[in-house]
């Protein structure tokens, strides 16, 4: 079954981190462009990160850039996204989207996206 699983979500205190994971099964994901998304509650849907399959590009939206890190690894078939340095501002529905290809990641919130997971919630709350 192909299928991304977004794991690693939890309540954190301002000034934590969480680490999320993005997870693919039946397909490879470093073939793949990966993108992450957040959507909090009566908001829009905001691009947070992206990594192209060759690793040479990534994108940080401004509002996480400095305390976000994207990154994968192929032997696990993942990607993850290090968050530090929460803030409240950073509650969400964190999901992973997977584009083919080469893509260029500035361009993550127009990529043509093939699969996308369900999604981790993150609460930073104290």
């Amino acid at each position: 079954q192909v299928q991304l699983v977004e794991s690693g979500g939890g309540l954190v205190q301002p000034g934590g981190s969480l680490r999320l994971s993005c997870a693919a099964s039946g397909f490879t994901l470093d073939r793949y462009t990966i993108s992450w998304f957040r959507q909090a509650p009566g908001k829009e849907r905001e691009g947070v990160s992206c990594i192209s399959s060759s690793d040479r590009n990534t994108y940080y939206a401004d509002s996480v850039k400095g305390r976000f890190t994207i990154s994968r690894d192929n032997a696990k078939n993942t990607v993850y996204l290090q968050m530090n340095s929460l803030k409240p501002e950073d509650t969400a529905l964190y999901y992973c989207a997977a584009a083919p290809g080469y893509l260029y990641a500035q361009a993550m919130g127009v990529l043509p996206y093939d699969y996308w997971g369900q999604g981790t919630q993150v609460t930073v709350s104290s």
